[in-house]
C-alpha cells in the first residue's frame, strides 16, 4: 500500500497561510453613513416602484386589451340578439294580426265589403265583361248587400272556394286584379322586409 505522504523535496513553491492578527491592525472597512444609507434605499426605493410600476402597468394594458376584446364580442353577441328578438316579434305580431283577421272575419263577414269596392272601384268604368270571383259564402253576402252596386256596372258574380273567405279576384277582357286574403298578405309582408305564407 502506497503512503499519501509527499516528502518535502517534492514541493513546489508554497506560501504559509496564517490568521490575522486581532488586535486592530488588520484593514479596516469604513460603515456607510446615515444619509448614504437612506440614499441607497431611496434609490432601492425609486428603480423598486418604477419596475413595479412598468410590470402593473404591462398587466392593466393586456387587461384592458382583454375587457376591449370581451366588449367587442359582446357587442356582436347583442346585436345578434337584438336582430333575433326584432324578427321573432315581428313573426309573433304578424301571426296574432293573422289570427285576428280570420276571427274577425269569421265574426263579421261584412268585412269583404271595403276590400270588393277597393278593387271594383280600381278598374276602369269602361270594363267590358266585368267577372267578381268569391268565395261561396262571401258571394251570398255580396248579393245581399250590393246587388244594386254590381247590376248598374254589369258584374258578374262568380262562386270560387279557391278562393278564401274575406277576399276576390276582379278579372276583365283587359286586366285582372288579385285581391285575395293571401296575395294581401304578401304585399303586407313585403312592405315590412320579411316572408311568409298567408296559408301555414
Amino acid at each position: 500500500m502506497s503512503s499519501n505522504i509527499i516528502p518535502k523535496e517534492q514541493l513546489s513553491a508554497y506560501q504559509r497561510w496564517e490568521l490575522n492578527s486581532l488586535d486592530g491592525s488588520a484593514t479596516t472597512v469604513p460603515l456607510p453613513t446615515a444619509e448614504e444609507v437612506e440614499n441607497t434605499h431611496r434609490q432601492a426605493y425609486q428603480e423598486g416602484f418604477a419596475a413595479g410600476y412598468q410590470e402593473g402597468k404591462g398587466k392593466v394594458d393586456a387587461e384592458l386589451a382583454r375587457l376591449a376584446q370581451l366588449m367587442s364580442a359582446l357587442g356582436g353577441a347583442l346585436n345578434q340578439f337584438d336582430e333575433t328578438l326584432t324578427q321573432n316579434l315581428l313573426s309573433l305580431a304578424l301571426d296574432v294580426a293573422k289570427q285576428m283577421l280570420r276571427e274577425a272575419l269569421r265574426v263579421r263577414p261584412e268585412l269583404v265589403l271595403p276590400v270588393i269596392r277597393e278593387a271594383v272601384n280600381s278598374l276602369p268604368q269602361a270594363s267590358q265583361h266585368p267577372h267578381l270571383k268569391l268565395h261561396p259564402d262571401d258571394a251570398a253576402l255580396v248579393r245581399s248587400l250590393m246587388a244594386d252596386e254590381l247590376s248598374h256596372f254589369h258584374w258578374k258574380l262568380i262562386e270560387d272556394s279557391r278562393v278564401e273567405r274575406g277576399g276576390c279576384r276582379v278579372e276583365t277582357t283587359n286586366s285582372e286584379i288579385d285581391a285575395t286574403m293571401e296575395n294581401r298578405w304578401k304585399r303586407i309582408l313585403v312592405a315590412l322586409g320579411t316572408d311568409g305564407a298567408w296559408l301555414e
